[in-house]
């Protein structure tokens, strides 16, 4: 029994590591999604910056080395700028490695971008599709007439309800009769007016006073009319009557 459980337990294993290793052949060859490889690309872009950072440091240590040794330990300068110099190649290499790189990611993001645009026109073209299935053109071209048509006899209903009822005149008639009447009532005012008494042609004479004529205005000093003819009555009576009698002074 143990042999025999043994066999079916190697033959299980085969099995299944037999669908694992197709499952992974199967995934090499549909490749990665493009998500992946652009979170894959910027977790190598992260560490190879974090590499500059660390060989820029090692540079500074290696130059200040040098500086430290100078001319006392000549092999210890030299030494340290040898590492600097390798730290340099090192660094060098990394910057064309991270262009590289970033020019794939770039890549591969306009790649995916232009991919998912594609999907979405590609479905709104079908549903445009769709919709357009349960269309026909026939029948939209007698809606349509079938529209005209009604808006036609909707307008004819409204020209009968706004026409006017009873007898209908014509109006450059009406306008004849107004200005014969108007013309009437001209000529009968001008009769009125003939009727109406002349008034005299001859000219009145104007009560101004020439500017050479003497002015008839008395002047201030000068007694007036009644004054003069007060004291002409007075003389007269004096002389019928006698001059007024004087009393004597107690």
């Amino acid at each position: 029994m143990s042999k025999m459980s043994r066999m079916f337990k190697g033959s299980s294993g085969s099995s299944s590591s037999s669908s694992s290793s197709s499952k992974s052949r199967s995934k090499s060859r549909s490749g990665a999604s493009p998500q992946e490889a652009i979170h894959r690309l910027r977790e190598t872009e992260e560490m190879l910056t974090k590499k500059q950072e660390y060989l820029e440091q090692k540079i500074e240590q290696e130059i200040a080395t040098a500086k430290k040794y100078g001319t006392k330990n000549k092999r210890g300068a030299l030494q340290a700028l040898k590492r600097k110099k390798r730290h340099e190649q090192q660094l060098t290499q990394i910057d064309g490695t991270l262009s590289t790189i970033e020019f794939q990611r770039e890549a591969l993001e306009n790649a995916s971008t232009n991919t998912e645009v594609l999907k979405n026109m590609s479905y709104a073209a079908k549903a445009i599709k769709g919709v357009h299935q349960n269309m026909d053109v026939d029948k939209i071209d007698s809606l349509m007439q079938d529209i005209t048509e009604q808006q036609e006899v909707a307008q004819e209903i409204c020209d009968a309800i706004a026409r006017p009822f009873g007898d209908t005149f014509d109006e450059d008639e009406l306008l004849a009769e107004l200005e014969q009447l108007e013309q009437e009532e001209e000529e009968e005012r001008m009769k009125e007016m003939a009727r109406l008494p002349r008034a005299p042609s001859s000219k009145v004479p104007s009560s101004r006073v020439p500017s050479g004529a003497p002015s008839s205005r008395v002047p201030s000093g000068a007694p007036s009319h009644r004054t003069r003819r007060c004291r002409s009555d007075r003389s007269n009576v004096m002389s019928m009557f006698g001059p007024p009698s004087q009393t004597p002074n107690a």
